[in-house]
């Protein structure tokens, strides 16, 4: 009678499980690298960002000086809106509008909003692997793969230039394996010298309105709402009271994430108007459920699957 387990078993079990925690290891040496070459390097390009059903093509130039970030990114569809970056100010020219835009997020950006943020606590609620190598815009491209270990997160496959692992193509691949958003450059130079006249807008935006952002958010240090149950890996990593835009009412902002998938939950005063519709709502790789409770507007939304934000805004409960 053979025993259950021989030292050659438990051995090869043992080697077998070390083998895959030094490819999850590599996978994530290669997504860390890739962050910092979206904002080490100097480059130019052009990229196509696929939303939805929306196409955009874009030209991008990205200088390091010794540290200091410049950037443009100007769109070749329609009417041709620019996004300028000098350091931490961001703005953007939508010369339809007559606007000039200003916002402090680098998400603003179309290729860093289709890469994924990611945190060392991944593992946790993804599997990360190492595929094959593959060809993009002529370069060798590392295929890293993000897939979800449950059904309440989206997952990501990446092409990272095999030299410098800056992304070449990234999906956004939804809980049936569709792909719900993607990034593709079609041409890109890294390393090259980038003249400064290419970073200067070229839009004439003189008299334009010019819109910045409110500073009105005030953090909760004790939010009157909390999610009561989370898929796991998710948890709280904000919450904020900020005025909306033509709102005399306060609404409470919470946001939870897993490292890399976020939702966004606000909670409207009870004096307020809902503006949105109730139910499940989507637009492109967003997800939206809103719904009343207690008299107040409670609505989640996020790039995750729908039973996500709806599971989330419907365990709400005030403490």
């Amino acid at each position: 009678m053979k025993r259950p387990w021989s030292l050659r078993s438990l051995a090869g079990t043992v080697v077998g499980c070390a083998t895959l925690q030094a490819a999850a290891q590599d996978a994530q040496q290669w997504l860390d690298r890739m962050t910092r070459a979206v904002e080490d390097f100097s480059y130019q390009g052009t990229f196509v960002h696929l939303l939805g059903d929306e196409v955009e093509t874009l030209q991008i130039f990205h200088l390091n000086d010794d540290g200091r970030i410049s950037e443009r990114i100007v769109s070749m569809d329609g009417v041709g809106r620019e996004i300028i970056r000098n350091e931490d100010e961001i703005y953007c020219i939508l010369p339809d509008q007559q606007i000039v835009l200003f916002d402090n997020r680098r998400e603003v950006s179309p290729l860093v909003s289709a890469l994924p943020s990611v945190s060392e606590d991944l593992v946790q609620s993804y599997e990360i692997a190492l595929l094959n190598v593959e060809r993009v815009v002529d370069r060798d491209a590392q295929v890293v793969a993000i897939h979800p270990r449950d059904e309440y997160r989206y997952g990501y496959r990446l092409w990272l230039d095999s030299e410098t692992a800056m992304p070449l193509k990234s999906q956004l691949r939804d809980e049936q394996g569709r792909t719900v958003e993607q990034m593709a450059f079609t041409r890109i130079e890294i390393g090259e010298d980038i003249p400064p006249s290419a970073l200067e807008p070229t839009i004439d935006s003189q008299g334009f309105e010019v819109i910045t952002p409110p500073d009105n958010a005030v953090a909760e240090e004790t939010p009157q709402w909390r999610a009561t149950q989370l898929p796991d890996g998710f948890q709280l990593s904000v919450a904020t009271l900020i005025r909306m835009a033509g709102s005399e009412h306060p609404v409470e902002h919470l946001v939870y994430s897993d490292g890399l998938a976020a939702v966004s939950v606000f909670v409207e005063s009870p004096d307020s108007e809902p503006e949105v519709a109730g139910g499940l709502s989507r637009i492109g790789s967003t997800n939206a459920f809103s719904f009343e409770f207690s008299g107040r507007q409670i609505t989640a939304v996020g790039e995750v699957p729908a039973v996500t934000v709806e599971s989330i805004a419907t365990s709400l409960a005030s403490p």
